[in-house]
């Protein structure tokens, strides 16, 4: 209890007393071509809004304001080489604190009238807003603004994932996709240099885990839970068969789709093992949608979990990235050093089969290719979502490979396997 008091003591991107870990080489010939940094320095913020009037998870009945804490990243032109930190605490609530690029509070970039589409970023349960803080700052130096969120009740600082690893579960399947909705209605009425900068118009959406359950719905996979799951969950049988509607809703609760989202990517999204999107919903999506998947994933499910949500979304803007040996800790940062003494601090960063920085180097390149082909439309982009399934190269009759993947150096790549409905 007192590292999670100290923790929360400090400021989240402000200096400690605890060392701050890099975790990150710099390896810019071994990258993917998209996993480069683009052209915009990068700052950083925090920004604390609050969704008003919100169903209580408690008793479903009273309203309750959700604070939504951001962690934001943004094009800058600021020089300063005063580096954010990150500081928050793993799962059994060890603190850590590492080193990113970003520049921390830097000014907006304002002697331009150009836009940057908005990204959000929704984590995992439980999770934190900066568990893909190389995504957000990558992106963010590509001409983004990201927005990631700390999900009320489901971040690690909160849950007690050892005594009550359930105790914000009922909460994160009713507010996910409302809480991504809410940051996109938050940017398109942000009247600040941040909001001046920000195209909230062409938005997308990334989720992890539970945030791909919420992002899946926010782009139109309505809900389909069940008496069963609410039961296991620890609801009586009259109880669970009264709340099941209020669990079922589509689009982030709203009538329709919102307009505005123009793209989505989910990463390792957990449900359909138990069917929790409905298949019809699937099929009506028309969001362009990229599936993230370890192939070994033990949480999510792959062939009767995320493969198949890929195969029954409708729209033809539908991919499958597959990691192959991979479980479902492909989408963090790399583990802090404090996360290793103990296995359910490990468990929530460490691919046994992968090395990790390798892993964000392919979430970096395929992440910006994707976005920037649907959402930027950009024909180069589109060019590196690759055609042929499998990454790797092949020795052909007279001795030479076949060609690498677009944007990979020959001979890179090995364990990676691309599918998609428009071919």
């Amino acid at each position: 209890m007192r590292q999670l008091i100290t923790v929360l003591c400090l400021y989240v991107f402000g200096t400690s007393v605890m060392a701050n870990e890099q975790l990150f080489t710099s390896q810019p010939s071994l990258m993917p071509q998209l996993a480069n940094t683009g052209e915009y320095a990068v700052g950083v913020t925090m920004l604390s809004p609050i969704n008003k009037a919100q169903l209580s998870a408690s008793d479903f009945t009273s309203l309750v304001d959700r604070k939504l804490p951001l962690a934001i990243w943004y094009p800058t032109a600021d020089k300063q080489t005063s580096n954010a930190i990150y500081s928050n605490v793993t799962r059994s609530h060890q603190a850590f604190s590492i080193a990113g690029e970003a520049i921390r509070d830097a000014k907006p970039l304002s002697h331009t009238t150009k836009t940057f589409p908005l990204v959000v970023i929704s984590h995992g349960y439980p999770g934190y807003n900066t568990l893909m803080f190389y995504l957000g700052e990558h992106l963010a130096s590509h001409g983004y603004v990201v927005a990631a969120i700390d999900h009320t009740d489901s971040t690690n600082a909160e849950l007690d994932i050892v005594n009550a690893p359930n105790a914000g579960f009922v909460s994160t399947l009713l507010n996910r996709s409302r809480d991504q909705q809410f940051v996109l209605e938050y940017f398109s009425e942000l009247t600040s240099p941040l909001g001046n900068i920000t195209d909230s118009n062409n938005s997308s959406v990334i989720g992890y885990s539970m945030g791909g359950y919420g992002a899946i719905n926010t782009i139109g996979g309505c809900y389909a839970s069940n008496v069963g799951m609410l039961e296991r969950l620890g609801f009586p049988k009259t109880a669970a068969s009264a709340l099941v509607p209020l669990f079922n809703f589509c689009n982030a609760g709203l009538a329709t789709v919102d307009p505005r989202w123009k793209a989505m990517v989910a990463y390792a999204p957990w449900g359909q093992e138990h069917d929790m999107h409905q298949a019809q919903a699937l099929a009506n999506i028309k969001v362009p949608s990229l599936y993230v998947a370890g192939e070994q994933d033990d949480i999510s499910g792959y062939s009767h979990g995320v493969k198949k949500l890929y195969e029954q979304t409708g729209d033809k803007e539908t991919y499958l990235l597959t990691y192959e040996n991979a479980r479902h800790n492909f989408a963090p940062h790399p583990a802090p050093k404090i996360a290793y003494q103990s296995e359910i601090d490990l468990g929530h960063y460490v691919e046994p089969s992968w090395h990790k920085e390798s892993l964000t180097r392919l979430n970096e390149h395929f992440t910006l290719a994707f976005l920037n082909c649907k959402v930027k439309q950009k024909t180069d982009a589109c060019n590196m979502l690759p055609t042929r399934q499998s990454i790797t190269q092949k020795k052909q009759k007279d001795g030479q490979l076949t060609p690498p993947w677009l944007g990979f150096p020959d001979r890179w790549g090995t364990g990676v396997r691309f599918e998609r409905k428009d071919k």
